[in-house]
């Protein structure tokens, strides 16, 4: 007997979806398929075309966007699947600030005549409403990395459909608990699945979500076809991350708030960047259709680059790294990297909360700020 999800609150979809049906004979988990043949005539035919543990956890993560969902072997992979149902020229409009993967990405194709991209701010409405009338698809990353300024997600993607360009999100940050683009219009989602999905720091994954059968067909035959296919025991873990994605989420999102607040009074410290706090400018937009203001902020230090590198050296709790979404925190001088947009400050530092006692976080911040 299939489950039927459609009245449950997302807190218990992802517990409850990518169940086997019969839990008597199969137990309440799936088990991992480590299969790469099948026999003839079964619904899967080969372990590029498809995978029972994929689609539990295609099943999960679909539950939470509202579409159905295709899993990759990591988030830039769902991404080059993506892009690439799109045709050569192709008129692109995209955040001048995102993930650096998808900047770079991005601008080789922009580079090489592929794509023809317009990079703007995809918090200023109006420019971005200007670039539409000749667009082929709009890519909205919000809140964006690592600067977190919010798109009007729900006008932009109105606009965008009114005019029939295709709209794709990625939805890392903010997570179907925070937005659905899917139900605001949108035609395809993304998600790092390696970040607050999986929550553990130990799976690179990817997802696709959509509700349209033609765009669907189109990313599974790229999937197939570029090869970009998701192992079935990242899957299964990522299964496994998503029963307690809910619960780790509330809590980061909630250290994330009390930290920022934390931070903006600090006296080594001159902007935080955050739209769950009042005074940011970014929070009256946020907060008319975001449900919660997500678990990652960035501030910028009063000091040069080498006192944010040092600063993030000198923690104990906070892990020097990157990447975000797990259940520990994680910081980093963006600009370290020299694929992140030129137009992040160089002191600017990114804080993945995670789910430690918020005091001890606040203690260690201390301690490190006090190191410059």
């Amino acid at each position: 007997m299939s489950h039927d999800a459609s009245h449950e609150k997302l807190s218990t979809r992802a517990i409850t979806a990518g169940r086997p049906d019969d839990k008597v004979e199969n137990g309440i988990n799936h088990s991992i398929s480590l299969n790469s043949t099948f026999g003839a005539g079964s619904s899967i035919a080969y372990g590029r075309t498809g995978n029972q543990t994929w689609s539990a956890t295609e099943s999960a993560i679909g539950a939470l966007e509202g579409g159905s969902t295709l899993l990759f072997s990591s988030g830039m992979a769902a991404i080059t699947a993506a892009l690439s149902i799109l045709k050569p020229g192709a008129r692109v409009v995209a955040s001048h600030e995102g993930y650096s993967g998808v900047m770079t990405l991005l601008k080789q194709h922009h580079a090489s005549g592929r794509f023809i991209v317009n990079f703007l701010d995809i918090s200023q409405t109006d420019q971005v409403m200007s670039a539409l009338k000749d667009a082929d698809l709009l890519w909205i990353e919000s809140p964006t990395n690592p600067c977190l300024d919010v798109a009007e997600l729900p006008e932009l993607i109105a606009a965008a459909k009114a005019r029939d360009i295709l709209v794709m999100v990625d939805n890392t940050f903010a997570t179907a608990l925070t937005q659905r683009p899917l139900t605001l219009g949108a035609d395809v989602v993304m998600n790092s699945v390696t970040k607050f999905l999986s929550g553990h720091s130990d799976v690179l994954m990817g997802s696709l979500s959509t509700e349209n059968p033609e765009i669907l067909q189109k990313l599974e035959d790229a999937r197939q076809l570029l090869g970009s296919i998701a192992g079935p025991f990242e899957a299964w873990l990522a299964l496994r991350g998503i029963r307690t994605f809910p619960l780790r989420f509330h809590k980061a999102c909630e250290n994330a708030l009390e930290l920022a607040h934390r931070l903006s009074t600090h006296p080594k410290v001159a902007r935080v960047r955050y739209p769950g706090l009042p005074t940011d400018s970014q929070h009256e937009r946020a907060k008319k259709f975001m449900k919660t203001f997500g678990a990652v902020l960035s501030f910028e230090i009063v000091g040069s680059p080498a006192d944010a590198d040092r600063l993030c050296d000198s923690s104990s709790i906070i892990s020097h790294a990157t990447s975000l979404g797990g259940v520990e925190s994680l910081w980093e001088r963006r600009r370290r990297w020299p694929s992140e947009s030129p137009s992040v400050p160089e002191n600017l530092i990114r804080l993945s909360v995670g789910c430690e006692d918020v005091d001890d976080l606040w203690t260690d911040i201390q301690g490190a700020l006090a190191a410059i």
